[in-house]
């Protein structure tokens, strides 16, 4: 019998999962942050809002902040940016002015025509590493790590962030003993 994973039983930082993904991330996303920032000057997070704008079509930020895996906090931010950076128009509702649905401009249509095709590259170039049989097994697990995760419940006992209020809002806290 094999012995365990690390990942199953972590000593270490360098064994959580969510730690080497972030590994991963850091690493194979560098050359997409130079691509985004250095050639065309927005953000990866700004890029994530473009690229699901340009392949969902126009929507309400609480909706791309959904689909993009964002808080609505930073969206709203990013929101704010892409339209001082004319990549986006916000059009209010007409039935509720309050909500505005966002829609790329050409700009922003240009840059997502450009960037895809190089970052479905990089992306390639990095599954090239692995067999066609280890790619369609990894994304299974990958598959069934997100379900799994999605199925995890809340933890309501954990305090929240107050991002609005700094790091220094969080101060360590130890019981007195």
């Amino acid at each position: 019998m094999p012995s365990p994973s690390p990942l199953q039983n972590p000593r270490s930082l360098d064994e959580l999962l969510l730690f080497r993904i972030g590994r991963l991330l850091a690493i194979a996303g560098a050359p997409v942050i130079r691509l985004c920032e250095g050639q065309y000057g927005i953000t990866r997070r700004e890029w994530r809002l473009i690229a699901v704008l340009a392949q969902q079509g126009p929507m309400l930020s609480s909706v791309l902040a959904e689909r993009a895996h964002l808080d609505r906090g930073r969206t709203s931010k990013t929101v704010s940016d892409l339209v001082r950076k004319n990549l986006l128009v916000r059009t209010p509702l007409p039935q509720d002015r309050r909500y505005a649905q966002l829609t790329l401009t050409d700009a922003a249509r240009e840059i997502y025509a450009a960037l895809f095709p190089v970052i479905v590259q990089l992306n390639q170039s990095l599954l090239d590493g692995l067999a066609p049989a280890d790619v369609q097994h990894f994304d299974a697990v990958l598959a069934q790590l997100q379900q799994r995760a999605a199925q995890q419940p809340l933890a309501q006992d954990l305090p929240k962030a107050d991002r609005r209020k700094g790091a220094r809002a969080t101060a360590v806290r130890v019981a007195p003993g």
